[in-house]
């Protein structure tokens, strides 16, 4: 008989929640939902509590937890509204936590989930990225096992599998290059926010689309990669792939290179963390290397997407910066969607937040959001129309 594990997924309706409830769908008989929340979509949330018979469903809008109740009514689930209720989800017992809220507001239920002695699989980059050594000290201090979700930690996650990280060479991150890669400099100017959510391989929601078009998805990545395996910040590089086959690859002191292949479909990186030390089923076609042909890979170009390098920079900073850096990116992603400023005004105003500011080093929780606050704050200050 199969034991069932519990699992709560933070961030329940969007992309990486819909693919993983599509898995634990799938199995059944080898799940028990603990906790989902989302932030707004209430009547979603309701369907997806329902039919997984989760125990606590959360909004992080508390003005939606009125619809929640009403959606849920007689069914025996619990409910929550606001910031706290993120947290109670997190802190709820749970074999395994899928931490998938987007942007900062998934660090403190990631943060509780963490402190709960258990394994994360973490899909919110942006956490790791703003509170880096505050997690990873957390994670230790806890025993946590922290599995990473995202394609390409996953890939290199699963390339160090009983390696000694002391011998690698290298770490290669792959990047698509997003919807705009072969665009010039005058078409970025002019760039849409419907063209730059178009990603041409995977499907991700809004924001995330927007940083693979300006990159920062990937710098985000690098800093998140420095803190999952410390092998040294100059030994973490970034190559363009436009297929999106290779996931990301290690290198090693012998001159071997691992790398980790699979389809553009979240469901594989999800299915490694939620298997893991084992493996599982899903419904992805397999690899047909034939019919694709060809690989391709290109060197980043820092000049029309700079954020790889504002990454690197905040990065070897440290301290708050990688903080400031994600909070303005977010600021100025949220600007450009609502049409407040242009496509290539997104890095400008990053570049511009870093120059202005430097909050102390965190050493807690509260320190990461003060500098969260204060680089949003700034990053609001020099908005100007499209």
């Amino acid at each position: 008989m199969t034991t069932r594990r519990r699992i709560s997924i933070l961030g329940a309706t969007g992309s990486i929640g819909a693919s993983t409830l599509d898995l634990v769908r799938r199995s059944p008989e080898r799940w028990e939902v603990a906790a989902l929340t989302a932030n707004c979509q209430a009547a979603e949330l309701a369907a997806l509590a329902r039919e997984f018979g989760a125990e606590f469903a959360a909004v992080g809008d508390e003005s939606c937890l009125p619809a929640l109740r009403e959606a849920l009514a007689g069914s025996g689930i619990a409910t929550g509204g606001g910031a706290s209720s993120l947290v109670e989800a997190g802190e709820r017992p749970a074999d395994i936590v899928v931490a998938a809220i987007v942007g900062c507001a998934g660090l403190a239920p990631t943060m509780a989930a963490i402190a709960q002695g258990r394994a994360v699989a973490l899909a919110n980059k942006e956490a790791l990225v703003s509170a880096g050594p505050v997690m990873t000290a957390a994670v230790a201090r806890h025993g946590t096992t922290l599995l990473p979700v995202d394609s390409e930690h996953n890939a290199i996650f699963q390339c160090l599998a009983g390696n000694d990280p002391a011998d690698v060479r290298a770490i290669t991150l792959t990047a698509s290059g997003g919807p705009f890669r072969t665009w010039s400099a005058e078409q970025l100017a002019a760039a849409t926010p419907v063209q730059a959510v178009q990603h041409p391989n995977w499907d991700m929601g809004a924001k995330i689309s927007v940083d693979s078009a300006t990159m920062f998805n990937k710098g985000l990545e690098l800093i998140e990669a420095h803190h999952l395996f410390p092998v040294g910040l100059e030994k973490l590089r970034i190559v363009v792939h436009p297929q999106s086959v290779v996931h990301s690859m290690v290198e090693y002191r012998d001159g071997s290179t691992l790398a980790q292949l699979g389809p553009s479909d979240m469901r594989v990186p999800i299915a490694s963390a939620l298997a893991w030390p084992a493996r599982m089923d899903t419904p992805c076609a397999p690899l047909d290397l034939a019919a694709l042909g060809t690989l391709t890979f290109e060197a980043p170009d820092e000049i029309r997407f700079p954020a790889t390098r504002l990454a690197r920079q905040a990065a070897e900073a440290g301290g708050a910066m990688p903080a400031v850096l994600n909070a303005a990116n977010e600021v100025a992603v949220a600007a450009f969607l609502s049409g407040q400023i242009g496509f290539t005004r997104i890095p400008a105003i990053v570049a511009e937040v870093l120059g202005r500011c430097s909050p102390p080093a965190p050493v807690s929780l509260s320190d990461v959001v003060a500098a969260d606050a204060e680089a949003r704050r700034a990053a609001q200050s020099m908005m100007e129309p499209a």
